[in-house]
């Protein structure tokens, strides 16, 4: 992915804006590591900022990169791998991988992971559905019921606990619909131009 992609799908969030610059400059320290190997906090940050942009065929090369010894001595790179293939198969039992402990230089990433995820599939289940069960949005967000019934009340989303449905608030701009047309676009770009590569 290029740093003008990584920036474009980073837009507007301050937060995850940092980690989409960081990343170039970790890809840096690897390339210019001695004998080719990187530091394990490298690979560590390198791949959950992969995770946090969704970039997941890069995530998955840096995963094949990483020697066989520092993926053994450091199982924060094991975790975050097994994120990756959560998101990869669209699992939300991806919560449970994020909610394991991570090193302090992972902490906030790992955060931002677990926000962007319960985002995408928040947009993904407004536009998706007229109405859902808590349950099944509560596994969707991985938020226990009441938390899930709390936050998505806070949004707007009309919610009928005697019969445990929720309705979602459609009032989505046309900007965001827009966003997610280029996002996706940018993404197929990458991914054909990764393929022919």
């Amino acid at each position: 992915m290029t740093i003008e992609k990584a920036r474009f799908l980073c837009a507007g969030d301050p937060s995850i804006q940092q980690y989409c610059d960081m990343a170039a400059d970790l890809e840096k320290q690897e390339l210019e590591a001695p004998d080719g190997v990187a530091s394990p906090q490298v690979y560590g940050q390198l791949l959950a900022i992969y995770l946090l942009q969704h970039d997941l065929p890069n995530a998955k090369y840096l995963w094949k990169r990483i020697p066989e010894n520092i993926k053994e001595e450091n199982p924060e790179l094991v975790k975050l791998w097994i994120v990756g293939q959560k998101l990869w198969q669209c699992d939300s039992d991806v919560y449970v991988a994020l909610s394991e402990e991570y090193p302090d230089h992972l902490k906030p990433i790992v955060s931002a992971i677990r926000d962007v995820t319960r985002s995408r599939a928040l947009r993904l289940v407004t536009r998706a559905y007229s109405s859902i069960t808590v349950e099944k949005m509560s596994a969707f967000l991985g938020l226990s019921a009441d938390d899930c019934i709390e936050a998505l009340s806070h949004l707007g989303w009309e919610i009928d606990e005697s019969q445990k449905i929720m309705k979602p608030n459609n009032n989505e701009n046309n900007h965001e619909e827009v966003f997610q047309s280029e996002e996706q676009l940018a993404k197929l770009t990458d991914f054909v131009a990764f393929l022919e590569n």
